[in-house]
């Protein structure tokens, strides 16, 4: 596709992308838009020159704090919303060219949560995630536990503390233990970043209604990027016997601009071979991982950024069919707008790990950056930032990015 907006050649928002998020300007009220470059597409503007025509949405449809009444319509509209914008975009005779207010400079709008969060799933996916933590807290001969490979392990997270990029994070505080002595109560020492993707659902079930593997993309709408920060020191001293607590229910940041499961369909590929076999309701058929290029910068208050990580989602051993699946195997419901999380995505060699947890080797291996200060955790003043694009065959398709700060605690 060629569209006659003047696209970069290396935006993450090109005309085979057209993803979804939750814009205001000024005074004006929340409201649902695309993106295009660095431009923003108003929808209740694009709605009012005729852009949807028949598909009976109204201008106050495109009105709203959040996507979810928007998703709730189906993929049946969603998805013709989006080719509609593909088209006009496309069609050098569209109105959309000479239209008033259509069109926004990103600069000048405010991007908000795109979804209203209800129930949020962490997942435990990335087999070199599991083993490098494996390795560095149990046995290093037998680093996965017994189930890992059997089933997508998850937990239910916080849905309240999920944010959007630019939301600045304080150092949470907590129970630690040190290596004598009683525990202690303070702020935490080991704050991480977690690179994680999140997929949003768009289609909801009745409780006793499992979903399987083959159905599971009819419920997924899009996804974002996801940063699932952790307190280690407080994981660590918590997480036995239950799992985590307060080390992981402070925060957890997402990208604004939620990319359509459709709009990935180019980046497709075959996930890893699964030994031992699965049981059949976890089996599937298809392509189902995707190669999206990941990558993960600190940049130090008022200094340089800093790349720290490259990774890749097509390194998930568990993928997203697998995992859905997995959480309504038992007849668990699932609501529009519910998280995901992937969990951190780590690849095969020290370049492409997803946490400092990893990068740091539990801080044994301080990161050097550029103005000659050492990482092993993440300091105050730190910002983290993630990126994530697919790019293929000249179609490129991209998240933007997810960026947060670190403040010192009250």
């Amino acid at each position: 596709m060629q569209s006659w907006k003047d696209i970069p050649a290396d935006s993450d928002f090109s005309i085979y992308n057209i993803p979804f998020g939750i814009i205001s300007t000024g005074d004006s009220d929340m409201r649902i838009a695309s993106r295009i470059g660095d431009e923003v597409i108003d929808l209740k503007a694009a709605h009012i020159y005729g852009l949807f025509d028949g598909l009976g949405l109204e201008s106050g449809d495109f009105i709203g704090r959040s996507l979810n009444n928007f998703i709730k319509r189906g993929k049946a509209v969603t998805n013709t919303v989006r080719s509609r914008i593909q088209e006009a975009l496309s069609d050098d005779a569209s109105p959309l060219r000479k239209a008033q207010g259509v069109f926004l400079p990103v600069s000048k709008v405010k991007v908000h949560m795109p979804v209203e969060v209800g129930d949020y799933t962490d997942f435990y996916s990335s087999i070199e995630h599991a083993t490098n933590v494996g390795m560095m807290f149990r046995d290093p001969e037998n680093a996965l536990l017994p189930n890992w490979k059997h089933l997508p392990v998850g937990y239910h997270g916080r849905a309240s503390s999920i944010v959007e990029s630019g939301v600045n994070i304080k150092r949470p505080s907590g129970q630690t233990k040190p290596h004598e002595g009683l525990p202690v109560f303070g702020p935490s020492q080991r704050v991480d970043f977690e690179l994680e993707m999140a997929f949003i659902i768009g289609k909801e079930t009745e409780i006793g209604s499992p979903i399987t593997t083959k159905n599971a993309e009819d419920h997924i709408f899009g996804m974002v990027l996801f940063n699932d920060w952790s307190a280690r020191d407080i994981q660590k001293w918590e997480y036995v016997p239950l799992g985590p607590f307060l080390g992981k229910n402070f925060a957890s940041s997402v990208s604004a601009w939620v990319v359509t499961l459709e709009a990935l369909d180019h980046f497709r590929l075959q996930g890893p071979v699964q030994d031992p076999a699965v049981l059949p309701y976890l089996q599937y058929e298809g392509q189902k991982n995707y190669d999206i290029n990941l990558e993960v910068s600190i940049t130090p208050n008022g200094g340089e950024e800093n790349i720290v990580s490259r990774s890749n989602f097509k390194y998930m051993y568990w993928n997203m069919c697998q995992q859905l699946a997995h959480h309504t195997a038992n007849g668990c419901n699932v609501r529009v707008g519910d998280m995901l999380a992937s969990g951190t995505i780590s690849g095969k060699d020290e370049t492409s790990y997803g946490s400092m947890l990893e990068i740091s080797w539990a801080g044994k291996k301080p990161v050097t950056l550029t103005d000659g200060s050492q990482r092993k955790f993440i300091n105050d003043g730190d910002t983290v930032t993630m990126k994530g694009f697919g790019n293929k065959d000249g179609v490129r398709v991209g998240f933007g990015e997810v960026t947060s700060k670190v403040l010192p605690p009250d």
